[in-house]
């Protein structure tokens, strides 16, 4: 299903080499049991200690050096009581997600870029702390924010958008046997599961969430537009297929208002401030902590 992805915008600290992070810890071991040998090429093997050099000679101060950034933003965080709970973890993930137009959308990158849920937390989390550190520096006044609403105005309007879920399927007398199980009362997402051709969306139900006009197929778009709330479309045909739409919500077109925008604007702004802000933080508490490289040194 063609639809233009919108992800939330995003700011990254740091660099966190995870895979080369664990590789430098890797404790991999033969069927023999020998916890030093970490590969074979025929009877030849390739240590854990050949493995460990390489990794530190490659990427080993790059890696070093965002551990050692990782260790002073927790000692400030345990200094300040500040912690990250299970809570803004999730909630950032939700918007992740929705950005994506999805769960199983944004399963799909993450398995495209190499990265695991646990990864994503891990960074959420090193991030947050980050913010949460940062943030108490940074000044934003409201001439600010009323400037920069004034210049972006357009980007705070809210354009008529729908909810909506679909099933695609190859055929017309597929999609029109499907819509018949509908009528008779059988779950549209349960529907969507068994039968829908689109992997971005099925494992969801077909959930697209919300999405405006210019985001999907013509023929797709004038039918969901045109159903009213709870209503549940004939066989539409694209180029993907057939598919039935199910509208669940609708968003009409709003004018910005500023009063309304100001906590999106600040957050904006906050995030434009917060690289500058981070590195002049993190400078000062460089100077504060005795750290010393053990591989610079060499």
């Amino acid at each position: 299903m063609e639809r233009k992805l919108t992800n939330k915008r995003t700011w990254k600290f740091v660099l966190l080499s995870l895979s080369l992070a664990l590789a430098i810890g890797v404790t991999g071991c033969t069927s023999g049991g020998n916890k030093d040998i970490v590969a074979k090429v025929n009877d030849e093997v390739i240590t854990k200690e050949e493995l460990y050099n390489s990794l530190v000679k490659e990427n080993g101060v790059q890696v070093l050096e965002t551990l050692i950034t990782e260790k002073i933003i927790e000692l400030e965080a345990k200094k300040q009581n500040i912690s990250v709970s299970q809570e803004d973890v999730d909630a950032e993930i939700n918007e992740i997600m929705e950005g994506y137009g999805g769960e199983e959308a944004f399963k799909q990158a993450l398995e495209y870029y190499g990265y695991t849920m646990d990864d994503i937390k891990r960074n959420i989390t090193i991030n947050t702390k980050i913010k949460k550190l940062v943030e108490p520096s940074i000044t934003i006044t409201e001439e600010e924010m009323k400037e920069y609403f004034e210049k972006n105005k357009d980007s705070f309007d809210q354009e008529e958008q729908v909810k909506a879920r679909h099933i695609l399927v190859d055929t017309e007398e597929e999609a029109k046997e499907i819509k018949g199980k509908i009528d008779a009362g059988e779950d549209f997402a349960e529907l969507a599961k068994e039968y829908s051709k689109d992997e971005g969306s099925k494992a969801a139900g077909g959930s697209l969430g919300y999405f405006g006009r210019g985001r999907m197929v013509a023929s797709f778009e004038e039918a969901a537009f045109s159903l009213e709330i709870g209503e549940v479309s004939e066989p539409v045909k694209s180029d993907f297929g057939y598919h039935i739409i199910k509208v669940e919500d609708k968003k009409e077109a709003k004018e910005a208002n500023y009063e309304e925008s100001k906590e999106k604007i600040k957050d904006i702004i906050l995030e434009d401030k917060l690289p500058e802000a981070y590195q002049n933080w993190y400078q000062e508490k460089l100077n504060e902590y005795e750290v010393t490289n053990y591989l610079k040194e060499k």
